[in-house]
């Protein structure tokens, strides 16, 4: 009878509300995140991101990212270390911490930076070579 009512429906969102802490904080996270979730917190990297997983939604969307609170609206995938990357992408099904047997490369070992393309500390390679094409000049 609930079920047919919608009860269950209200029943959910009171739990997805204190999931996230309450009517306020639910409101900023849809803020940011244009989306509630309800999940179980998988774990944590060294910047701060939690990685959440719910088998309850479907395959692509039960597995994401609450990006570090300092961050705020200024997020970007790049900002996903190389090792939970993976995990957020189906390629392993345990987390980092879980998989002792996880290959570590040479690259894996550096430490990891955010793609910086349109800050200050852009990377512009220097060139010795004239160009081809030069700038007409009237």
């Amino acid at each position: 009878m609930a079920r047919v009512i919608g009860l269950d429906k209200f029943v959910r969102l009171i739990q997805i509300i204190r999931h996230n802490g309450g009517i306020f904080k639910s409101l900023r996270a849809l803020y940011l995140r244009e989306e509630l979730k309800i999940g179980t917190l998988v774990g944590e990297d060294k910047y701060g991101n939690r990685y959440y997983e719910n088998n309850e939604y479907f395959i692509g969307r039960n597995r994401w990212i609450e990006y570090a609170d300092h961050v705020r609206l200024e997020y970007d995938a790049s900002q996903v270390p190389v090792e939970w990357y993976g995990w957020l992408h189906y390629k392993t099904d345990l987390p980092p911490h879980k998989d002792p047997n996880r290959p570590k490369y040479k690259w894996m070992l550096q430490e990891h930076e955010p793609n910086l393309s349109g800050t200050n500390k852009i990377y512009v390679p220097y060139s010795t070579t004239r160009p081809k094409i030069e700038a007409w000049k009237p």
